[in-house]
């Protein structure tokens, strides 16, 4: 069996307040932006932090808090979708700094907003195996630097920060089983589609889509309403698997994290998903949309906050770029 044993994170000094904001978009008001999608204020990776740079924070300020020797690691997992370079993996860096032995096994994988499932998927099956004891998930996202200046609508989303999870042979909440899956025929619904070796250079070229937003290929395109409908489709019907798998009801399970997308996106699940409002978590408010990063950051701030505390059964899912999409319950 596989357990969670320690969560923290880390969000960069940097905050853009949606006051800030709208100084660039003066069509949009302060309160527009948060009605549409939940966020007040983001945080900014600073000129020349990088993932790896937030992912060591977040690391570090976990061994502080639960009192942890790298050491005791034995394997590291880094998710993100910006790595310090094409090769080699962040992780492997990331195992020097922290002073992780050289026995350890590290890599990065390349998924966005269910990459944190994915990664505890990974680990479990690393316990499971007997390769591992301690793994180390990090997850480490800075899209603010794919965004183009004029791009209101991912601008007013998505912040930057990092997580960190030790999974173990013990622990505060046990991993259940896992729901997983992939559409790769809507890989262009959220992608950079320059810079790699598909297609190597910028190309300077932009094009306005149905909805009225501009597609660059040199910076993060996601098409909204498509992904909108996605998660319509995906969502209930892995949840319905989660349940299956881990053999429980609907009503057994008492606290629902998900993806924090967008708050209208949220809103819209709870209700398709007929969840009751106080069992079901939306806070973007001071963080926005940090990919990875956003389930295990809400796991955190609502142990802290004694939302979730022991005994309980929390559904974990995350659904986005790839387009991918994973859950599971957690067992506190």
């Amino acid at each position: 069996m596989a357990y969670i044993k320690a969560i923290s994170y880390y969000l960069p000094e940097h905050v853009l307040t949606n006051e800030e904001l709208v100084r660039d978009f003066p069509e949009w008001s302060v309160d527009k932006v948060a009605a549409k999608v939940g966020v007040n204020s983001r945080h900014l990776a600073a000129p020349g932090e990088t993932a790896g740079d937030m992912a060591e924070k977040a690391a570090r300020k976990l061994f502080k808090e639960y009192n942890i020797s790298p050491s005791t690691i034995d394997f590291v997992m880094l998710c993100t979708q910006s790595p310090d370079y094409f090769l080699p993996s962040t992780a492997c860096i990331l195992q020097d700094k922290l002073g992780i032995p050289t026995s350890a096994g590290a890599f990065d994988y390349n998924l966005g907003c269910s990459g944190c499932i994915y990664g505890m998927a990974i680990a479990k099956g690393l316990i499971a195996a007997g390769i591992a004891k301690n793994v180390l998930l990090l997850t480490a996202e800075h899209y603010n630097k794919y965004l183009h200046p004029s791009d209101k609508s991912n601008r007013s989303i998505f912040g930057d920060g990092a997580a960190a999870c030790l999974i173990s042979t013990e622990g505060f909440a046990q991993i259940g089983e896992f729901s997983l899956g992939t559409d790769g025929s809507g890989y262009n619904k959220l992608i950079v589609a320059t810079g790699a070796s598909r297609c190597p250079q910028p190309t300077g070229n932009f094009v306005e889509d149905d909805e009225g937003h501009t597609r660059y290929d040199d910076y993060l395109y996601m098409d909204g309403g498509g992904i909108f409908n996605f998660t319509l489709d995906a969502v209930p019907a892995m949840m319905k698997e989660i349940l299956e798998k881990n053999e429980i009801q609907k009503d057994d399970v008492d606290y629902y994290v998900f993806h924090q997308a967008n708050k209208f996106m949220l809103n819209t699940i709870r209700k398709v998903c007929v969840l009751p409002k106080d069992k079901f978590y939306v806070n973007l408010e001071e963080t926005g949309n940090t990919v990875s990063s956003t389930v295990l950051i809400g796991l955190k701030d609502c142990i802290d906050k004694g939302t979730i505390c022991s005994g309980m059964k929390v559904m974990i899912s995350g659904f986005g770029v790839g387009l991918s999409w994973g859950g599971t319950v957690l067992y506190f």
